[in-house]
């Protein structure tokens, strides 16, 4: 529930309320009644990333954007023209830098190729391997004279802002926050969902927490196989372009399914410890009983540090 009452009856303000609040500044960027063109959407099995979508998506109703077009990296024509006076947004997430070189490469290329556009990149965190790529990165990003880069923690603030000299950069809670609040869909019937990383952020100490009773999940085994393979022919179909179906209105459909999963999914436990953030996000959407621990290079942990240790339904675990 978004409010509370404290000891004297008045009422309180939910940290979640706040949360959902601050993401209002981007209103500097992207002013109400923008007309906008939203690049990067998710089109895989990642829940996170259509949490981030499904809250943008959000984001811009409440506000009076206007969305004139949407594309993923699959379905994004080469050479389109868009109009000077629309915005250019970027999707959020984690994939700013090194690790997912697909969604850099995108982001990159659309930064070199629309000058005359404002671009908006919506709450990222940003980490590199390798210092070289993101002095490359840098090197597109500055030849840009309106690129506004909006990061989730303090870290990815003070990167940006060494590296991106002529960007405006602004510390912002993610995307999915404006999704607050989640009304849970059932009642808890389990106790513990253990929902953690499976992927290149999973971290050794996550290994050793794995002996606790629980049901044990990521995204990936979430969504069972008919979903996934349904995720893949929808990617396919889009990629292709130019169809007599209308793939981004059934996507939108889709994975309005595939996120009414994951709540009913985390709605039916008690407790959720989870090494994924946005297990941790919407767990706090849920205002549900969770444990974070940290993925492999501090995203979660500095995230949580910034914006949700004030919440009481959530703790940070040992990392040790």
């Amino acid at each position: 529930m978004p409010t509370k009452a404290n000891d004297s009856g008045s009422r309180s303000v939910h940290p979640m309320d706040l949360l959902k609040e601050r993401l209002l500044r981007i209103l500097e960027s992207i002013p109400p009644g923008s007309n906008i063109q939203y690049l990067d959407y998710p089109v895989y099995n990642n829940g996170g990333d259509l949490l981030i979508m499904k809250g943008a998506e959000a984001f811009f109703k409440a506000n009076g954007i206007r969305v004139r077009g949407r594309y993923s990296v699959l379905d994004f024509p080469d050479g389109l023209r868009i109009p000077a006076d629309q915005i250019i947004v970027l999707q959020g997430g984690g994939n700013f830098g090194d690790l997912y070189p697909t969604h850099q490469r995108f982001r990159e290329k659309i930064v070199a190729a629309y000058p005359n556009n404002r671009i908006v990149i919506l709450p990222q965190t940003i980490h590199y391997e390798d210092e070289s790529a993101f002095d490359l990165a840098a090197d597109v990003f500055n030849r840009h004279p309106d690129v506004h880069l909006y990061v989730r923690d303090p870290q990815s603030f003070e990167t940006a802002s060494r590296k991106f000299h002529r960007c405006k950069i602004g510390l912002s809670p993610d995307m999915a926050h404006q999704l607050w609040p989640i009304a849970p869909s059932s009642r808890p019937g389990k106790e513990l969902l253990c929902f953690f990383r499976t992927d290149i952020e999973k971290t050794g100490y996550q290994d050793r927490m794995e002996q606790e009773t629980g049901d044990y999940m990521d995204w990936g085994s979430l969504y069972n196989k008919v979903e996934r393979k349904s995720i893949s022919v929808i990617g396919r179909m889009l990629k292709k372009r130019g169809g007599a179906l209308p793939m981004q209105a059934i996507w939108g459909k889709y994975s309005d399914y595939l996120v009414g999963k994951a709540i009913r999914t985390f709605s039916g436990y008690r407790h959720v410890r989870t090494s994924r953030l946005h297990g941790h996000i919407l767990s706090c959407l849920l205002d549900q009983p969770n444990v974070l621990l940290d993925n492999s290079y501090g995203k979660n942990s500095n995230y949580f540090r910034t914006w949700t240790q004030e919440i009481a339904s959530a703790r940070m675990g040992e990392t040790q």
